[in-house]
Parts: structure tokens; sequence; C-alpha cells
């Protein structure tokens, strides 16, 4: 199967900016880290695909 990055916005849990951050749907699960744009602090970014479709997403404070 061939799948195309997808797109998904979401808001920092620290300063509420608008985030948007590019999935790769050939990774069915994962999780990383990525620092907000603007404050600069950790983002724990978790999501999961099935088919092809974001099933779960989340972003929370890094721990």
């Amino acid at each position: 199967m061939d799948f195309e990055m997808k797109e998904k916005k979401f808001h920092c849990p620290y300063c509420r900016t608008e985030i948007t951050v590019l999935l790769d749907p050939s990774v069915p699960k994962q999780r990383y880290y990525e620092d907000c744009e603007v404050c600069c602090n950790a983002i724990e970014i978790s999501y999961e695909f099935s088919d092809g479709e974001l099933i779960f997403f989340q972003a929370l404070p890094e721990e």
C-alpha cells in the first residue's frame, strides 16, 4: 500500500498555539517528542493508523 503523509493540527498543551505536524500512515503506531515552535516545550505525540486512516491522536505535555 502507498500512503501519503497526513497533516494533523492540534494545540500545544502548554501555550495553546495551533501546531501542524505531518504523520506517516505507513507506520501504524508511533510515539515521539516534538518541541513546540513557540514555547519550546517538549510535547509527547502518539498516534495510530488503521488502513491508512488516523484512528487515534494524542498530544500531551512531557512527563
